[in-house]
């Protein structure tokens, strides 16, 4: 039998109490994100992940991608939807090159997405990006065949597998528990 943290009434630091149901936190979900290895992805060369979030059940992963001048990522199909956050560097889409996205840059793609990402040869920086996906990118070759599919139950046994062969220990937070929950 799985243990589920019950809700109760929240409170003020005073003792006074709100009128609504939390959940009981005994701390913080944080992370130093300096503090998190930065894994060599297997995902192509000059391509590694800092593993921020990840929840299985909800299909949802947050990563910190590092990508040298010239690496790239497979044309790729989006089920759901993803966030980038550029911290350092510059990318594009090969599908809109006028479109660049610096330091700075927020980009929202919306479910079925398609686009290729890459690293151009000229920056002159490591390319450093936040992002957040919910679902999966389903990947394609060049020609046009399926290649893979990453999601978070994926992208856990994947980077789990290349941080035990770099000699790392990821540390991540992860939300849920699947189990048979007996109450009442």
């Amino acid at each position: 039998m799985s243990t589920v943290p019950s809700p109760d009434f929240a409170t003020t630091g005073s003792g006074a109490r709100l009128p609504l149901l939390a959940l009981p936190q005994t701390e913080l979900l944080s992370l130093n994100t300096e503090e998190v290895p930065l894994v060599e992805s297997g995902f192509g060369p000059g391509t590694s992940v800092r593993l921020l979030r990840l929840d299985p059940e909800a299909g949802r992963w947050v990563v910190m991608v590092h990508m040298g001048p010239g690496a790239s990522v497979p044309i790729h199909y989006h089920t759901g939807t993803a966030e980038v956050y550029t911290l350092r560097g510059r990318w594009f889409y090969r599908e809109y090159p006028d479109q660049p996205q610096t330091a700075g840059s927020y980009l929202f793609e919306p479910g079925g997405s398609v686009h290729t990402l890459y690293t151009p040869e000229d920056n002159t920086e490591e390319t450093v990006m936040l992002v957040m996906v919910t679902g999966a990118n389903v990947n394609f070759t060049e020609d046009g065949r399926f290649h893979s599919v990453i999601d978070a139950v994926s992208l856990q046994y994947w980077l789990s597998k290349f941080a035990r062969e770099q000699g790392v220990k990821l540390r991540y937070i992860t939300a849920g528990a699947a189990g048979v929950v007996e109450a009442g």
